[in-house]
């Protein structure tokens, strides 16, 4: 089964008064292109984060995001009232000094005044059991990204095994054209030496030229190979995820045979046949470059 590498996962824990979140989400690239962002206090943990998200996705440009949402309803917000004290005094000095009025809202000039309202926080350190309930956070949320990105490769396998059919069906579809051609190629080489007067020419060397010329226009090595390429993909499918770039080559060979059989198609009927081939294989190969 593939995976998508489209994706988006999120997960949130509790650790005391602390609501921890994380979350990630990748689109499609050739390689892995990992942005991290990581909350200060978890930030030593960094490499480890990385580790973890590599190993779930391997591929993919992924948008990693750890932070912190504390609890403030309880936490109270201390008053500085040696700070508000020196403030009222300052305040006044200056006032008398000055010959100024002093504040009719003393309480509402003082409550705006740097540093009354203040909370001090000490310096933090990141403990062993949050650092649990943290990676369990980060664990859930690349789980999800993963079912996300499962759920993502079963529509398109869904999708490549539609196209794959339909370029199978329209491959069939050239058979009854093929067949009536070289009677048609003979035909039209004929009436042209007929509608020359006085020609002569040798029967036999007419014969070996029309087989040659049938020859060179001959699909049936183009076929296989393109039956052997649909046959290959579905199978490569089948074999696990991270096959997106082999598929990748499979569909350009299927290109070069489709393209081939083409040019060798001298007939209106092929050729748009051809052409709807061509179509529903561009269309896979868009979705191929969602495949991890």
């Amino acid at each position: 089964m593939i995976l998508s590498m489209t994706g988006y996962g999120k997960a949130t824990a509790v650790f005391e008064d602390k609501k921890i979140t994380a979350e990630v989400k990748s689109l499609n690239s050739k390689a892995l292109d990992l942005s991290v962002r990581i909350a200060p206090l978890y930030r030593e943990k960094e490499m480890e984060v990385r580790s973890m998200i590599s190993a779930a996705l391997e591929r993919g440009k992924v948008e990693f995001n750890l932070w912190i949402e504390k609890e403030d309803t309880a936490t109270e917000i201390p008053l500085n009232a040696s700070l508000l004290g020196t403030y009222y005094k300052q305040i006044k000095q200056i006032c008398t000094e000055q010959h100024i009025p002093e504040p009719e809202d003393y309480w509402l000039t003082l409550m705006r005044m740097p540093d009354v309202l203040s909370r001090t926080e000490t310096q933090q350190q990141l403990t062993d059991e949050e650092w649990a309930v943290a990676r369990q956070a980060v664990e859930a949320c690349l789980q999800q990204i993963t079912e996300f990105r499962q759920q993502e490769g079963a529509a398109l396998q869904r999708k490549f095994e539609e196209k794959l059919d339909n370029i199978a069906a329209l491959l069939a579809s050239i058979e009854p054209f093929e067949k009536s051609r070289t009677e048609k190629i003979r035909q039209r080489l004929e009436e042209g030496l007929q509608s020359i007067p006085n020609v002569e020419y040798d029967r036999g060397r007419l014969e070996q030229e029309m087989i040659y010329y049938i020859e060179k226009l001959d699909i049936n090595e183009e076929k296989q190979r393109l039956t052997n390429h649909l046959a290959y993909f579905r199978h490569t499918m089948e074999e696990g995820h991270g096959q997106g770039k082999k598929l990748g080559f499979i569909a350009q060979e299927m290109g070069r045979e489709i393209n081939t059989t083409g040019s060798k198609s001298n007939q209106a009927e092929m050729q748009n046949i051809v052409v709807k081939m061509k179509d529903e294989l561009e269309q896979i190969k868009e979705q191929v470059l969602n495949v991890m």
